[in-house]
């Protein structure tokens, strides 16, 4: 299994598909690199190459002690970047994964990177504050990280219901999804866990978001209760030079297993646009 060492000697698990542009998948919380599956095979089989990687304290990646943040986090991705020796790739972020993508591109550019996308993206700035009045109340990540600390794996398998739009008549995904993705969200360091909470809830991304020129791709589904539309794509969307919002109609946060079809889709007609003329 390949694995790379990054600066703090970390080591990062990540799975490296097909030939052709580079498309790298930063998944979201609290899952791992697995959770792209019906993404990763799609485009390794239309011709990219796929790399995706699990974060440091989830699936197979160390479980490091430090490094929840988010200036270390895009240290990692540039270190898998690098490693790699990636030139005019795309980077895919779900979630969380969205801010990785954000704070790589303002700290170190876009000299390797062509393109980007951000899908239920946390990005601009979830948290409500006195200068960003449209964030969600700190009560709101505070109760995530008391359940956690209490009940994890019941906390966790509450969430991945609603994660996925699951109710009484709602059954977009499987119960043996529910089922892997719990196992995902359980093989992941408790402390990385909950530390990240406050690192995508608490992290203002809009002087990251400022500084992206390339082309970029937002995706939110219309229904996500996990990270709502109005306080995240629509607003992420005003902030960037050179971005298009699709908007699922519906769709829950975890729109990549409830309408994977279209997603790929639609990442496969950004990907095959001439990076001049991506997100006109």
């Amino acid at each position: 299994m390949p694995y790379l060492q990054t600066k703090d000697k970390t080591a990062i698990y990540y799975y490296d598909w097909g030939t052709g542009t580079p498309v790298v998948l930063i998944h979201g919380w609290p899952l791992s690199s697995a959770s792209w599956e019906a993404q990763a095979r799609v485009l390794a089989d239309n011709g990219y190459r796929v790399i995706a990687y699990d974060r440091r304290g989830f699936g197979r990646s160390d479980w490091a002690a430090t490094g929840y943040e988010y200036n270390t986090l895009a240290s990692d991705l540039n270190d898998l970047m690098e490693a790699l020796d990636l030139r005019g790739a795309t980077l895919v972020g779900f979630s969380m994964g969205g801010g990785e993508v954000a704070r790589y591109l303002a700290t170190y550019g876009s000299t390797r990177v062509a393109k980007a996308v951000l899908i239920s993206a946390v990005t601009p700035y979830l948290l409500k504050t006195e200068d960003n009045p449209d964030g969600l109340p700190k009560e709101t990540f505070d109760g995530i990280v008391e359940k956690l600390e209490k009940d994890r794996p019941d906390f966790l398998k509450t969430f991945g219901k609603a994660f996925y739009g699951v109710g009484l008549v709602s059954h977009p995904v499987s119960e043996a999804f529910l089922e892997f993705s719990q196992e995902m969200a359980l093989a992941a360091s408790p402390m990385a866990t909950i530390k990240l909470v406050r690192a995508w809830s608490e992290t203002d991304f809009r002087g990251d978001l400022a500084k992206i020129t390339i082309p970029t791709l937002i995706i939110h589904g219309t229904g996500d209760k996990t990270v709502p539309i109005d306080n995240s794509a629509r607003r992420a969307v005003s902030l960037l030079a050179n971005a298009e919002l699709i908007e699922y109609d519906g769709e829950p946060h975890g729109l990549n297993a409830t309408a994977p079809q279209k997603l790929n889709d639609d990442l496969l007609t950004f990907l095959g646009r001439p990076a001049a003329t991506a997100a006109l």
